[in-house]
């Protein structure tokens, strides 16, 4: 060992100092930056981890959302779909209503006209009657030539008209 020493120079004493050197630098990087370099290292991958569940919880959510929103807008779509078809049946109903009140007003109207015709006819052969009985008058006045009064004459249209 003594032939080590000699060739490679190694003094015992200056191998000890750099040894306590080397201790005491070890010592001051370990507390003073190693430490702190692990913590802030264990902190920054807590922090990833934490940041990851929180994409994954975020993702869950999402999905759940998604999965919310399309039955929301089924539903909507449905509920749409029934009041669409309601307005449909109100509308054919209100429809049909009409229909029904335009024949209702329209046969009002044929029996209005039926009764207005009825009551012309009615009005047109009494006139007719009369004009009738006067030219059998008349002429009764001229196949007798004489001229009747007036209770003849209404006597006569009695047993003419009947």
């Amino acid at each position: 060992m003594e032939s080590l020493i000699s060739t490679f120079h190694i003094d015992f004493r200056l191998f000890i100092a750099q040894l306590i050197n080397f201790a005491i630098v070890f010592s001051v990087l370990y507390f003073f930056a190693f430490k702190p370099l692990v913590k802030v290292m264990t902190e920054r991958s807590e922090k990833i981890d934490k940041s990851l569940k929180d994409a994954d919880e975020i993702e869950k959510r999402l999905a759940l959302t998604e999965k919310e929103q399309s039955e929301i807008i089924g539903a909507a779509k449905k509920q749409a779909n029934l009041i669409i078809e309601e307005a449909d049946k109100r509308g054919e109903e209100r429809r049909n209503e009409l229909i029904n009140k335009a024949k209702e007003d329209i046969g009002q109207v044929i029996n209005a006209e039926r009764e207005k015709m009825a009551r012309e006819k009615g009005e047109t052969l009494k006139e007719i009657k009369k004009e009738v009985a006067g030219l059998v008058v008349m002429t009764v006045e001229k196949l007798l030539n004489e001229k009747m009064n007036s209770e003849k004459d209404q006597e006569l249209i009695k047993k003419l008209v009947k």
